[in-house]
């Protein structure tokens, strides 16, 4: 069986994850190759060391025919600048050596992010919402997506809502610390496992294999929640003391109150592996049950950007 080829750039923790799912399926059809800017191994993949923001270095990547392309590009600094560099000139300089080829990709799929919505009064958002986003990471992921739009090439736009898992255990640390989140006014979060990332890329890929996939797909769990509940139901897995956890200023995150719809996503086929939260957050939870007896002081800690 001739497998396809794809070309993953960014090559970081999700892509690592997709890496992964589609090597250990028995029924691979794929070769793979990772980009990013250090050197690393992985043995479902070979991995390229280069800067994709480097428009020779990205012809040369594309003298070999890639089926799929997907970029999950992470910014070298959080700013302004840093975002425009990662994702709008990597996404102009991906599809202007595209555009010099005669063979296309059947597919491309840029990773953005529910950022690029401004509601923050409770709304709904789903794929038809406006998007109208106030931070400077949401303008330039939105601004990257229409690149893809207008490029007029087989992409799909996939918008992640606030990404959790190992590594990614920021929450856990605060309900430890002691710091809660207001009961009203209501702050809703909207995550998704980073398993689920992977799960869902790898469901859009195979599935365009067969059929016709959308332009875009808001991928988020099942149950938006308001972060009071979220830290309340980790604090009691964690059994921390009745009232142990503050509420702490709102501070910028006010703008993130929305929810999140995934029924575009679940009725395209795919089934989550954490549906909710707590399933997901159930074996996050088990690294931190020895630390039941200790007593942690309430120390200030930044607010967190919800999705």
């Amino acid at each position: 069986m001739i497998k396809e080829a794809i070309l993953l750039l960014g090559f970081g923790d999700i892509a690592e994850r997709l890496t992964k799912r589609l090597g250990q399926d028995a029924t691979c059809h794929y070769s793979i190759t990772g980009v990013r800017r250090s050197k690393v191994s992985n043995e479902y993949a070979d991995i390229v060391q280069a800067d994709v923001r480097d428009e020779s270095a990205m012809d040369s990547l594309l003298q070999k025919n890639f089926d799929v392309v997907v970029l999950t590009m992470t910014p070298s600094e959080m700013s302004d600048e840093g975002y425009r560099q990662a994702y709008v000139e990597t996404s102009q300089i991906l599809l202007k050596s595209l555009e010099k080829k005669s063979c296309q990709p059947r597919l491309i799929i840029f990773v953005s992010s529910t950022g690029v919505y401004g509601q923050q009064n409770t709304e709904w958002v789903d794929e038809h919402s406006t998007t109208a986003p106030s931070s400077y990471s949401g303008k330039r992921l939105l601004e990257a997506e229409k690149l893809f739009v207008k490029s007029k090439m087989p992409c799909c736009i996939v918008r992640f809502s606030g990404i959790y898992g190992p590594g990614r255990q920021r929450l856990i640390e605060q309900v430890k610390e002691g710091h809660g989140a207001a009961k009203e006014p209501v702050l809703y979060s909207n995550r998704i496992h980073a398993v689920d990332c992977a799960g869902v890329l790898m469901h859009l890929i195979e599935k365009q294999r067969i059929e016709k996939i959308e332009l875009l797909y808001l991928a988020t769990d099942c149950e938006p929640v308001p972060l009071h509940d979220v830290k309340q139901w980790l604090a009691e897995q964690l059994e921390l003391p009745d009232n142990y956890l503050q509420p702490k200023p709102l501070g910028r995150t006010l703008r993130s109150s929305k929810r999140c719809r995934n029924k575009h996503l679940l009725d395209s086929g795919y089934q989550f592996i954490f549906p909710t939260y707590r399933e997901g957050y159930h074996s996050e939870l088990k690294n931190y049950k020895s630390l039941k007896n200790e007593t942690p002081s309430i120390v200030p800690t930044r607010c967190i950007d919800i999705r």
